[in-house]
């Protein structure tokens, strides 16, 4: 006859209480009557393969360079790094603006230092924009890459370096996996520099790159250290021309990087362990060195941002930012996101043909919903559902959204089961302080369109495990979790 759950459970209990000190040869319980339990448990046991946690993580995170003006560097820094021939990459915008000139003025500087422009990255770029970009890069031989631009312009520079090195590589040889095959990169890629300019993707310091898979509706990407930038030059005045919307959506991408790598499994709790550590994710899960970084700029972001929606010509607050961006980036880069940005891919590949939602305030005569303004669609009904994992790390939250003191009463007397419903309040009145739709029915989408937004998600594995409650659970994929925080997302 088969054992009753009771005494299966009883049996656990006991194998695990045998083995704590009291159970030692000088007490009375013998040896043998631990070999007996744990042998009757094996009875009652199907045989599983062990995975091991991991027990390990990197820090990894380019140069930079802060300052007012210090673009002007970078042919210097080129020179200096014995630049044969520079590919520059940027778009249509942004070579207009005092950014690039200024960029071209120091190339234009250095003797003997040739170099060629690429200036048609396209904003949220998609499979068809990268496969451009980076057949005008293998017809060229570059020693060295230049990025000046946001995050489309200095992800599709890094996609760019990546397969003009691995020239007979097909696009989905390292694309994140299940979508991709998710190759490691082993040989070296080509120097690359950034000079961001918007506060926002923190592009500049991480080896991540976005793009919209147009064929199946979502984004992903690629993310490996080996594609980071050798140095990232942060700027002030390169963000002086953003529009007030630009600002507000590449912040609330900083707001989110920092609350999601704050707020993701430990990188203890990240299964499998690599057998290789040329096979450890650049994204591992939150560690004492993001959480420094992030933590941070999650503070300075919620001070600063509503700064800048008032007064883009707020100088401290765009210097703040851009410092807020950059540290964010060390944190994500390096602990990961989870449920905003797996669910926010989805949200804007789906817009092209779905809602067709275009976001004031951007140059563009396509459908647009900002990657930033995707991401913070979601956001209060994440951290509702994610609170129960680190209700401390989720309380620290709460405290900077209300501008209180960890310590103070209001913060300390809300019961842990509350803080989630707390910080959901927090998290969607700052959004009505930027303007922010008010959830996915404000930007087109209705209930019929949730389970096409899960499906979307669904393949986002390298964030969704990350994600408390999802990714720390054996055996679910986070289907009903996902639903559930897509359906309170639709208006709050």
């Amino acid at each position: 006859m088969a054992a009753s759950r009771s005494t299966i459970l009883r049996l656990i209990n006991a194998s695990q209480h045998t083995a704590c000190p009291c159970h030692s040869p000088s007490h009375s319980h013998t040896h043998s009557g631990q070999m007996n339990a744990l042998s009757q448990l094996r009875t009652f046991a199907t045989p599983v393969k062990t995975v091991e946690k991991e027990y390990a993580f990197e820090v990894a995170a380019s140069n930079l360079r802060f300052g007012d003006g210090v673009t002007a560097e970078v042919g210097m820094d080129l020179k200096n790094m014995k630049a044969r021939k520079v590919g520059v990459f940027t778009d249509p915008n942004v070579a207009k603006l005092v950014a690039m000139k200024t960029a071209i003025a120091s190339l234009e500087s250095q003797s003997d230092l040739p170099f060629e422009v690429f200036d048609q990255v396209v904003a949220e770029p998609t499979e068809e924009s990268w496969r451009t970009a980076i057949a005008w890069a293998r017809k060229h031989d570059f020693s060295h890459i230049l990025a000046v631009g946001g995050g489309s312009v200095i992800d599709t520079a890094k996609a760019a370096n990546l397969f003009s090195v691995y020239k007979d590589a097909d696009l989905m040889d390292f694309i994140n996996a299940p979508v991709g095959k998710g190759l490691p990169i082993a040989q070296s890629l080509l120097p690359l520099i950034a000079v961001p300019t918007t506060a926002g993707t923190g592009s500049e310091t991480t080896g991540t790159a976005i793009l919209d898979i147009t064929s199946r509706s979502f984004k992903t990407g690629i993310a490996n250290r080996a594609m980071k930038p050798v140095l990232g030059i942060v700027d002030t005045h390169n963000t002086e021309s953003c529009p007030t919307a630009v600002h507000i959506s590449a912040g609330l991408d900083v707001l989110f990087h920092s609350m999601e790598s704050y707020t993701a499994i430990p990188y203890t709790e990240r299964t499998p362990r690599p057998a290789n550590p040329i096979l450890r994710p650049a994204y591992q899960g939150s560690n004492p060195v993001a959480d420094i970084f992030s933590l941070w700029a999650l503070r300075t972001t919620v001070k600063y941002l509503p700064r800048i929606a008032k007064n883009r010509e707020d100088t401290e607050a765009r210097r703040q930012m851009l410092l807020a961006s950059s540290f964010a980036g060390i944190g994500f880069g390096n602990a990961g996101v989870h449920l905003c940005h797996g669910m926010s891919y989805p949200i804007s590949g789906l817009n092209k043909k779905g809602p067709k939602y275009k976001h004031p305030g951007y140059v563009t005569d396509l459908p647009i919903i900002p990657h930033g303004i995707s991401v913070a669609l979601t956001g209060p009904a994440v951290f509702q559902f994610t609170a129960p994992s680190s209700p401390d790390r989720h309380r620290q939250a709460l405290a900077i959204f209300t501008n209180k003191n960890e310590t103070d009463p209001s913060i300390l007397s809300v019961p842990d089961r509350d803080i989630g419903a707390h910080l959901y309040e927090a998290i969607a009145r700052f959004l009505d302080g930027l303007g922010v739709p008010r959830g996915l029915k404000a930007v087109g989408y209705t209930t019929s369109d949730l389970h096409r937004l899960v499906e979307g998600t669904l393949p986002q594995r390298r964030v969704l495990d990350l994600a408390p409650g999802i990714g720390d659970v054996v055996g679910s994929d986070g289907r009903e979790h996902l639903a559930k925080i897509l359906e309170q997302s639709m208006e709050y």
